[in-house]
């Protein structure tokens, strides 16, 4: 199921970039359609068509001899980064991103940073997916982006990510809260996650407010990823950080009902086995916690805390 709407995400962000990027040369380059030569316009044709693999190849092949060209630099960087979604592992999708930057980034030093919307807003996202070290730079670009009133379906969403993972949590949570407009959007799995996550930290460093009163504005947005999700692994997520903020208010009993929940939905899980443990160890029944912590490393071997509990036994 997962890799369904994966493909159906991909599916969907391909097409919708495609119609941007037509929009975006039709403002950059007035008249391109009569004044680009027929390589250009073989390369459009491509692109229109989502043959991105063409595409990435032709403009690659053509920057040797072009290796200033503007036109060919942004439609061998927005081919990459459809190409570096697309792939099934990290390795794959990296080296298209890597590429990806390398030619956006080259576009820029060729064209003044006007109308240059869609450009950044595909950088800032390739740098979210070069990870975490890079999302500095993911909120450089996207803001850039939004700057230039540039706009996209997801815009706010890869914000919000990426203020996340450089822990600046209030721009995070106001960046998702963006994300959910308008009121009757339907937010995906990741968004309602991202901002319960984001309430959870941002609980755990401010000082304007008790973090009791963060961990209850995260539980909602829990409570209704799991009641609507459709991912089997989503939903294990959301009931572990749900069980999570209920151990922090103080209501274990609850919180073990969602560690059972969680097992009982995945046949057995190493987090729910080992966070079982503590709550038992916390009430004193050490025998039941170590049964627990052992099943977590039955589990997963390398569950490092669980090991950590049970020492040499």
């Amino acid at each position: 199921m997962r890799s369904h709407r994966k493909q159906a995400v991909s599916t969907a962000m391909a097409l919708t970039l495609g119609l941007l990027f037509m929009v975006f040369l039709s403002v950059v380059f007035i008249g391109w359609n009569n004044r680009l030569g027929d390589e250009k316009k073989f390369l459009l044709a491509a692109w229109e068509s989502g043959d991105y693999l063409t595409v990435f190849t032709q403009s690659g092949e053509a920057l040797q001899d072009k290796p200033m060209d503007f036109f060919l630099l942004t439609i061998n960087g927005f081919s990459a980064y459809q190409l570096g979604i697309a792939q099934i592992n990290s390795s794959g999708t990296l080296r298209y991103i890597d590429r990806c930057v390398w030619s956006l980034r080259k576009a820029l030093l060729a064209k003044s940073p006007s109308n240059l919307g869609e450009l950044y807003y595909v950088l800032g996202k390739a740098y979210y997916h070069k990870g975490p070290a890079f999302a500095d730079l993911a909120v450089d670009f996207l803001e850039r982006a939004r700057s230039q009133s540039f706009q996209a379906a997801d815009i706010s969403e890869f914000l919000g990510l990426s203020y996340a993972r450089i822990r600046d949590f209030r721009s995070s949570i106001a960046s998702f809260a963006q994300a959910l407009e308008p009121a009757d959007r339907e937010p995906s799995d990741l968004l309602l996650i991202s901002i319960a996550r984001s309430y959870m930290d941002l609980g755990e460093i401010a000082s304007s407010y008790p973090i009791g009163e963060y961990l209850a504005m995260a539980k909602p947005y829990l409570i209704r990823c799991i009641e609507t999700s459709r991912d089997s692994t989503t939903i294990t997520k959301g009931r572990l950080l749900l069980a999570e903020i209920l151990v922090k208010e103080g209501n274990t009993g609850e919180a073990e009902k969602q560690y059972q929940l969680v097992l009982e939905e995945t046949g057995g899980n190493a987090e729910a086995f080992y966070q079982l443990g503590v709550l038992y160890a916390a009430r004193g029944d050490t025998a039941r916690a170590w049964a627990e912590w052992r099943r977590a490393l039955r589990v997963d071997p390398a569950h490092k805390m669980a090991r950590q509990r049970l020492g040499n036994r």
